[in-house]
């Protein structure tokens, strides 16, 4: 009976430090937004370590953007550009598409894990 018991500590064991090494292999890392302008990053923020939804002013000589950061998502809320295409397109979770304000030379990507 001693050594079934031992047999599953061990089990579970070598379970838990299998994970924790694919878990640091791959970086560890949660899911990134990178914010752009020009081409240029401007700032990049991890979304799984946002507790308190916030808002970054990005104020370049195109114009004026507000960009919100929450858990797991990221929007343009505010704009000064014409069209408002950024701020209707809503917040992305993930890497498919990104938000784009052509005026203002402003991308914001998820980069995933």
């Amino acid at each position: 009976m001693k050594n079934k018991t031992w047999f599953w500590i061990l089990l579970f064991a070598v379970l838990a430090a299998a994970g924790a090494g694919v878990y640091l292999l791959r970086g560890g890392g949660g899911t990134m937004a990178d914010i752009y302008v020009d081409g240029e990053l401007y700032k990049r923020v991890d979304l799984t370590a946002v507790a308190v939804p916030y808002d970054i002013p990005v104020k370049t000589q195109y114009g004026y953007n507000v960009v919100h950061v929450e858990h797991g998502a990221v929007s343009v809320i505010r704009s000064d550009c014409p069209e408002q295409i950024c701020v209707h397109q809503g917040a992305i979770t993930d890497s498919r598409v990104p938000i784009v304000c052509l005026p203002h030379h402003l991308v914001i990507q998820i980069e995933e894990p």
